[in-house]
């Protein structure tokens, strides 16, 4: 928060561990006492229970009170078990050249961990209790979203029978994605289809800047992608979306 002190257009994020009711709760309220914009949450679950267990609510109600959102963010999640590397061949280099961080294989499971934990939030009813509570799923890519969405809708017909929760849901779970959840895609993906099939609501610029990973012109990329969406939408993917 001092390091963003400096200039209004940095907003500062402020980590909380989850693994600890109480502690959690005084963190999140620190932050907030400091002047963070956003709560940044792992995406993997606590090791003694779920993300949506009841005793973080006041962690939710204090976000919630500060108008502040809970973020997600690459890094937070359970990786790729190492043994898919040991293929027979030699190890392959990512885009650093080095061995230890991540290529194309260990790249797919990254939004897993962050579409398990939403959909827990949104099942148990996290996100009913807390309405106007947003969550967002920061360089954690966006193609994962237009399936996810109708897997949770589909996962709510298949067993909203035996299970009360999911009948106590103010809305269908896509419905209640696109009013709480917003998701930043990678330039590289497209980001057109992905607005298209999911909801004009729910994605959001960023670049990564000054990482590599942004490419050297992010702008450019999604200009190119979203051609086929209306201006309304370009809008709401550059700033409007953000802003809520």
């Amino acid at each position: 928060t001092d390091f963003c002190s400096v200039d209004r257009r940095l907003l500062a994020t402020c980590y909380v561990p989850l693994e600890d009711f109480s502690r959690a709760a005084a963190t999140a309220g620190l932050a907030i006492q400091l002047g963070a914009k956003a709560l940044l949450v792992p995406s993997r679950p606590p090791q003694a229970h779920g993300p949506s267990h009841t005793g973080l609510d006041p962690v939710w109600a204090m976000a919630q009170e500060a108008s502040i959102p809970v973020l997600f963010h690459v890094g937070g999640e359970e990786k790729m078990a190492d043994i898919y590397n040991e293929n027979g061949r030699p190890r392959v280099k990512d885009f650093h050249g080095g061995e230890e961080n991540f290529n194309a294989l260990t790249y797919m499971p990254i939004p897993h961990s962050v579409m398990n934990t939403l959909a827990a939030l949104i099942f148990d009813g996290v996100m009913d209790r807390f309405l106007k509570l947003k969550f967002g799923a920061i360089e954690l890519g966006a193609s994962w979203l237009p399936g996810w969405m109708r897997n949770l809708d589909s996962a709510q017909a298949a067993f909203s029978k035996n299970e009360e929760r999911l009948r106590r849901l103010s809305a269908r779970p896509s419905e209640i994605v696109r009013r709480q959840v917003r998701v930043t895609p990678y330039p590289h993906e497209d980001t057109g289809w992905i607005v298209r099939h999911a909801g004009e609501e729910i994605c959001l610029f960023s670049s990564d800047f000054p990482h590599v990973e942004g490419g050297r012109n992010p702008l450019k990329r999604f200009d190119e992608s979203l051609l086929p969406v209306a201006d309304t939408q370009r809008q709401k993917f550059y700033a409007e979306n953000f802003i809520d």
